[in-house]
């Protein structure tokens, strides 16, 4: 059998997993072998289509197919075992599933016989995975497997993107049946809509065009929509003349470098960005979710506009925040109407905006991002500034673990493409980012990868560097070690009285000795006048290397929205004294951080 199209064979179930991963175009695998799945890895074995990259450990195989998946627009894909590998992997399935990153996830089962019995690394997969993916299946027909595995990445990769798990039980993997290629498997039940609302769409651009004060929040979905998605944001831009601003995880699907760019929103966000949403009076979200980080206290939530709401799942519209005009659909086909239907009917009166972009530009006066330089200590907003300034002319790919270093790379490191920036949002899971980095750079073998890291967040799966170096990977891992878990002694600091409750480590380990003992290049660097040269130094070798930037240890992270504030009352770096923050945050907002 060349290829498995139009074609209806005989072969066991473990034949049948990897013909079907050819068939759907995987080419990298991630995964880690048991039990459970050794059919299947006797079988991959057997091939060379799909490359299967050891991970050490099933958290590691999950976070790198998000890697993979996020830089790509293609589904990642992971094989684990039964029992322990697959609980192992719950956490980046329901990472996947709030970010809406396609995941397939292939886990091994005791017999079915043996199911319920309380076997040997037996759990209830099914049930275990149910809240943290878009749908699973538990196959109990080597007839039916195919098929099963066709519609999992259709699933996956159709509508609002998402996590999916097969579980396959071993005597199904050895067991005789037919398979069938995606061409002649039945169709699927699961058809979301595409195509968005025409009168839905006429009446936003009517609204549109008569704004004063508008403004284009916009999200993942726009870069989960694929490349097209993010040309007609830019193209709708460049019509309107309307100023964008985005949530973390749309990063690049419109370029910082943009004249209309008003930076990140939400609780780390620009104040440019942050009251263009609180005053205007049309905002269009595209492709996000009126997410808590974002909204800030829901009933002071851009009070006086009208809100258009274009996302692909019906769920999402009406959830959080009432808005006046839901169209779903694809972000995409929804965006070909608009721009369309602009060209085709609505008059573009940018003067009308000028007033409108002069409170902007006051707004962005005030400089948001500004920190105080010093010559002695690497702050960690210039480590950041001058990695983007070392690297901005290369293919440069960036993940994060997750803490105040991921907020200050959203802030500080500028993204003119989509697919550049992979980051854990909704969940803020801590070690994603090594991971996720391994994950990228299979995808993109040629490419500059990054992992801006924490050295509390890195050392939750800095077992991967194992992977990395196993697999020619020639990742970076950058870490701002500031001593502590910063987000936490933060929050500490400004919601507890200065009571640092376990967020000091005191058992750092010696990063560089570290990254040699795996056979890694290790850079260590505490001064601001050898930093470009280390980063330099990092950049040029060939391998993975873990660069310890010792930064201000006890640096916040601003401008903040203090939780339960709204986007008016947030919190600027020449406004956070302590005191001031304190009173910026009332016993509400202590109850919703």
């Amino acid at each position: 059998m060349s290829n498995g199209q139009n074609e209806r064979r005989e072969m066991t179930g473990a034949e049948m997993v990897v013909q079907a991963l050819k068939d759907n175009g995987v080419r990298h695998l991630f995964g880690y072998p048991g039990g459970a799945v050794l059919p299947i890895y006797d079988e991959l074995f057997q091939q060379d289509d799909v490359e299967h990259i050891l991970v050490r450990h099933e958290q590691g195989a999950g976070h790198a197919a998000e890697g993979y998946a996020r830089s790509t627009g293609k589904p990642g894909v992971m094989l684990v075992t039964s029992g322990p590998g697959a609980t192992n992997a719950v956490t980046p399935l329901q990472d996947a599933l709030m970010d809406s990153i396609p995941l397939v996830c292939i886990t091994g089962q005791v017999p079915t016989s043996l199911i319920g019995s309380d076997a040997f690394q037996e759990c209830d997969t099914v049930g275990i995975t149910r809240p943290c993916t878009k749908h699973n299946w538990l196959v109990k027909d080597v007839n039916q497997l195919a098929a099963i595995l066709h519609e999992a990445f259709h699933v996956a990769t159709t509508g609002r993107p998402g996590p999916v798990v097969v579980d396959i039980p071993k005597d199904i993997q050895f067991a005789k049946g037919t398979y069938v290629s995606p061409q002649t498997a039945p169709l699927t039940s699961y058809k979301p809509r595409m195509q968005g609302d025409l009168n839905q769409i006429k009446a936003a651009v009517e609204l549109m065009a008569g704004a004063k004060k508008p403004v284009l929040y916009t999200g993942g979905g726009v870069v989960n929509s694929g490349p097209e998605a993010s040309h007609l944001l830019r193209e709708l831009v460049d019509l309107t003349g309307f100023p964008i601003t985005s949530t973390l995880m749309g990063l690049g699907s419109y370029p910082a470098s943009g004249k209309s760019w008003l930076g990140m929103l939400g609780m780390h966000g620009t104040y440019e960005a942050n009251m263009a949403m609180h005053d205007c009076d049309v905002m269009v979200c595209i492709g996000a979710r009126f997410d808590d980080r974002i909204t800030g206290r829901l009933d002071a939530f851009a009070p006086h506009c009208k809100k258009i709401h274009i996302d692909i799942d019906p769920s999402s519209i009406n959830k959080n925040v009432h808005v006046d005009i839901g169209i779903i659909g694809d972000v995409a086909t929804v965006l070909e109407d608009m721009v369309r239907l602009w060209r085709a009917s609505a008059k573009t009166d940018k003067k009308a905006l000028h007033p409108w972009w002069e409170q902007i530009a006051r707004w962005r006066a005030r400089d948001s991002l500004a920190y105080k330089a010093n010559p002695d200590v690497i702050m960690p907003q210039y480590a950041i500034s001058r990695l983007y300034e070392l690297t901005k002319d290369r293919d440069t790919y960036i993940t994060t673990e997750v803490g105040q270093h991921q907020m200050w790379a959203a802030q500080h490191f500028h993204f003119d493409k989509p697919n550049h920036w992979m980051t854990s949002g909704g969940l803020g899971t801590m070690g994603y980012g090594l991971p996720a980095a391994l994950g990228v750079q299979v995808a993109h073998p040629d490419a500059l990868v990054i992992d801006i890291a924490g050295d509390a967040s890195i050392q939750m799966c800095i077992q991967e560097m194992s992977a990395a170096i196993q697999h020619d990977a020639p990742i970076k891992i950058f870490i701002l070690n500031n001593q502590y878990m910063g987000m936490v002694r933060q929050w500490q600091q400004l919601l507890h009285g200065n009571r640092l409750s376990h967020s000091y480590t005191e058992a750092m380990p010696d990063f560089v000795k570290l990254a040699e003992a795996y056979g890694a290049h290790g850079i260590r660097c505490d001064k601001p006048d050898e930093l470009d040269d280390a980063i330099r130094e990092m950049i040029s070798v060939k391998k993975p290397v873990i660069f310890d930037c010792r930064v201000a240890t006890l640096a916040n992270c601003f401008p903040m929205i203090p939780s339960g504030k709204a986007h008016n009352e947030m919190l600027l770096p020449d406004e956070a004294t302590d005191e001031a923050v304190a009173n910026a945050i009332d016993a509400r907002g202590r109850e919703l951080v």
